[in-house]
Order: structure tokens, then sequence, then C-alpha cells
């Protein structure tokens, strides 16, 4: 990173946009900037480009390019899964995971508040959705299940292949967010049997603004805009060729190295929980590692608080959970039930592709001097 005093372990806030995902933005938003509808030469130049880049983005989730729909990033991509399904149905019954990103859980709100039946899915204390649970609730009006693919704040992976399987048994819906989980594992949808998958950019080293919902084939929902009739008429709006080109770019790049970056982040996450608890043996982990996202790191350090150890070490940029919720707590700690001696001292290390061996190093020698001060 370019800030030599601070170390960046945020990523599943945010990633920067890779040098060379930019290079592909600046080229489709100043040289061929074309609207991709307009009849003319460049029009019709920026319309091949665009189908082009749904196929490369398509290619990532083993998808095809008809079924991908471009969008703002996660939060609409979910919004427009949950309400879009919902307006077509017009009634019924809805499961959602309770530790689900804001952006899911509010529209499951919105659509409690509109009169539609809705269950929040409960987790065990590990973080996972048990598919047991799934089968279990389940009623004879139910048309849609959410489970998000991998947990914002904590990482865990969840069985959305076993789920998915149930819905399909049942012929229900199955959505799952996997914006956290796209470019971090191998995100297949044909292998999970979803319906409906959101993603998004700025968590692949795309720019921010960009994301995608696919919608499976021969599968139809609700469009949430009206306009000129774009992506199908599902997402209206002029598309924004050269953010699309960068998540292309970032598609291409990830799917071409997921397994090997997959590797080194977990042996440098690894190394950083050993490190940390070395330190500071009242460390509690959520999760079970090798069902976790391989950059994701999330612990307490029990008997302190999470936010105040940031605030003293401003020089490592981690979290104390979601950048997204409202901090009046955490929804993914609040679903766990964690006891608030074990949730008040969490801290969320995400780790990513500038994250270097010596940077997990400095950040055990800053936490070693802060609780040798401390203590």
């Amino acid at each position: 990173m370019q800030y030599s005093n601070i170390i960046y372990l945020d990523y599943n806030a945010t990633t920067p946009v890779l040098p060379e995902v930019l290079d592909v933005f600046n080229k489709y938003s100043s040289e061929e900037f074309a609207n991709p509808n307009s009849a003319h030469v460049l029009g019709k130049r920026a319309k091949l480009a665009l189908e082009k880049f749904r196929e490369e983005v398509a290619s990532l989730l083993n998808a095809s390019s008809e079924e991908i729909f471009f969008t703002s990033g996660g939060t609409e991509s979910n919004h427009l899964a949950l309400l879009g399904v919902a307006l077509a149905k017009g009634k019924g019954h809805i499961l959602v995971s309770s530790f689900e990103h804001p952006s899911v859980l509010n529209p499951a709100v919105k659509l409690l508040e509109m009169g539609f039946e809705v269950d929040f899915l409960p987790v065990n204390s590990q973080g996972y959705v048990d598919p047991e649970e799934v089968q279990k609730r389940i009623k004879k009006n139910t048309f849609l299940v959410s489970v998000m693919l991998a947990n914002n704040e904590i990482g865990t992976i969840q069985p959305v292949e076993e789920i998915a399987k149930i819905c399909q048994e049942r012929e229900i819906i199955f959505h799952t967010d996997a914006c956290q989980a796209v470019g971090k594992i191998p995100v297949d949808v044909k292998k999970i049997g979803c319906d409906l998958l959101s993603f998004a950019g700025h968590k692949m080293y795309a720019p921010k603004g960009i994301g995608g919902l696919f919608i499976k084939k021969g599968f139809s929902i609700s469009p949430l805009f009206l306009g000129g009739g774009q992506e199908k008429g599902i997402r209206p709006g002029t598309e924004p060729v050269g953010l699309i080109a960068a998540l292309a770019k970032a598609a291409e790049i990830a799917k071409k190295d997921v397994s090997f970056e997959a590797e080194r982040l977990i042996y440098l996450r690894e190394t950083l929980y050993e490190g940390l608890k070395e330190v500071y043996p009242k460390i509690y982990r959520y999760g079970i590692p090798e069902k976790t996202l391989p950059n994701t790191l999330t612990v307490s350090f029990v008997g302190k608080i999470g936010s105040k150890i940031l605030e003293d070490l401003p020089e490592v940029c981690a979290s104390t959970g979601s950048a997204c919720h409202d901090r009046k707590g955490s929804n993914t700690l609040i679903a766990l039930k964690v006891p608030e001696e074990i949730a008040q001292g969490t801290i969320r290390f995400s780790l990513g592709r500038y994250t270097t061996f010596e940077d997990i190093e400095k950040v055990i020698k800053i936490f070693q001097g802060y609780f040798r001060l401390k203590n």
C-alpha cells in the first residue's frame, strides 16, 4: 500500500482498485466512452465491448452471459433479488438468515411491513445456518429463501449447496448474497444450485459503484426501476461501460489466481492468529478455520474493548465488524448471542492482495507492545 506507516487489514470493507483494473476503467471512460445503446459506430463498439465484459464476469461464476445483470453494487443486487421476487409473487412466506448483511435484512423487514410472512433463520454458536433448520421452517407458501454465501463480519462460509438442494426439492427460489465470497473463493452457480446470486465489484479490486445479480436462465423477477429497457428491462439505466470493464478485468484476474491467493492468505491469517494468541492468550476465535473465508480472521480480545484497541493503534486499519452496520450493534454478534464480555472485544482482520508476511509480523509486534504497555 502507498501508506508506509499504515497496515491495511480491512479488505472485507473494501479493496483498492488494481492498477490493471484502473487502466481498463480509464480506457472505457475516456476513449471508448460512447453509450452502448447508441446506433452509431462508437455506440456499436461500446455495445460489443459490454457484451464481451458480461461474458468475462459470467465466466468467473460459471454462468452464461445472459444470466448476468449489472447493478450499482451489492446493496442494489440484494434489493433487486428480494423485492423483485416478492413483487413478482405478490404474497407468501420468506426465510432469511438472521445474520445477513443489512442490505438483505432491511428489505426483509420492509417486506414484513408490506404484509409478507418473514421468518429469520437462527445460526449456531459458531456462525453457521443449519440446513435442517431451513427444512423445518419451510411452509406450504414459502417462495424464497435467502442465505449469504459468506458472512461479512466473521467470514463463515455457509452450507449453501445443501440449502439450495432443499429449496430445489420444494420448488422454492434460493438467493445467496455472495458479495464477500466472489473473488476470494471459487464460486460456481451451477455447483451451488442457486437461482439468484449477488456480487459486488469493490470487494474484488474493482471500483465502488458496480456489481451484479446472477439470475438463472428462464427465471424472471420484477424490476425495481422503470426506464429505457437496458439489462432486458430488469435494471434499466445507461450501462456504465467503464465500471463494467473494470469489473470484468477484476473477474479475469480473480479467476486466474483465486486458488493460489487463497492458500497464501490462509497462511498469513493463521500466522496472525497464532501470533495474537501468544500475545494475548484470552483470545476467542469466531468460526471454524477450514469453513471460513481464507482472508478473514475475526477474534475477540476477551475482557478488552475492540474499538478502544483500534483507536489506540491507528497504524492498524482493521474493524470491529461490518463497515455497513448502523453502529447500534453487530447483526452477526447479536444473531450469535455472543456474551457482552466477548462481543465488546471483537476485531475483524481481513487480509488481501497487498498484505505481506512483513505486515503480519509488524501487526503482531504492535499488539505485543500494546498489551505490554496496558498490563
